[in-house]
């Protein structure tokens, strides 16, 4: 796997620190001082946020996390819940592999509250706990299983190198297949949307958050 040395380098920095992600511990994570684009109350909403909420709701429970701060694009949210469902419920991906692409892209963003969701959500889908902890700390996990460690190889690679080599490409296709790669790529870069409208919105990660996400040292 290909890494730029400065890649490298933060990723060896946040792992030498304190444990990124305090796992199972019920520490909250790091919330920003000011949620700059706070959930709107329901007698201010306009007819096309409503409009907006509706669709959300038709597929969805309440409105939360990146959705509140997109509302004030009401369209985009519209426009963007069809791809979310794809990805969550309609690509090759299976759960496991969903979920585990979702957390290294939060990884990458320093995002709290979708890592702190999803990483739930990988674990429960069987993704082993020691390879969460180590996603969280910045590290390459051990002992992953094929499809784990093709994934994860395909999508820091992209992170870090805007592309990926041929030997990991050869290796998500084998796995994969075409349209697995198209879908893992519309993950990555799914949550790396999420994740700039979460970091610039500054949206505080849930009270109940299972865990702490440190960000990593610029």
């Amino acid at each position: 796997m290909i890494f730029h040395r400065a890649h490298q380098g933060r990723r060896v920095g946040a792992a030498a620190a304190a444990a990124a992600f305090v796992f199972s511990c019920g520490l909250a994570a790091t919330a920003h001082a000011q949620d700059r684009l706070p959930p709107i109350p329901r007698d201010k909403l306009t007819p096309a946020q409503k409009e907006a909420i509706s669709a959300y709701e038709g597929t969805r429970d309440a409105l939360r996390g990146p959705w509140w701060p997109m509302l004030r694009a009401p369209q985009s949210v519209k426009l963007l819940m069809p791809w979310s469902e794809y990805l969550r419920h309609g690509s090759s991906l299976s759960p496991k592999i969903y979920e585990m692409v979702i957390i290294v892209t939060a990884r990458e963003w320093s995002q709290a509250f979708s890592f702190d969701g999803h990483s739930q959500r990988a674990l429960t889908n069987g993704l082993k706990p020691e390879i969460v902890k180590a996603i969280a700390e910045g590290r390459r996990p051990k002992d992953m299983a094929a499809d784990e460690e093709a994934a994860y190889d395909f999508s820091t690679e992209l992170h870090h190198n805007h592309s990926v080599s041929d030997a990991t490409y050869a290796k998500a296709l084998a796995t994969f297949g075409e349209q697995g790669i198209i879908d893992i790529i519309g993950v990555n870069g799914h949550y790396t949307l999420i994740s700039m409208v979460l970091n610039t919105a500054r949206t505080p990660a849930p009270a109940d958050a299972k865990g702490r996400l440190e960000r990593f040292p610029n």
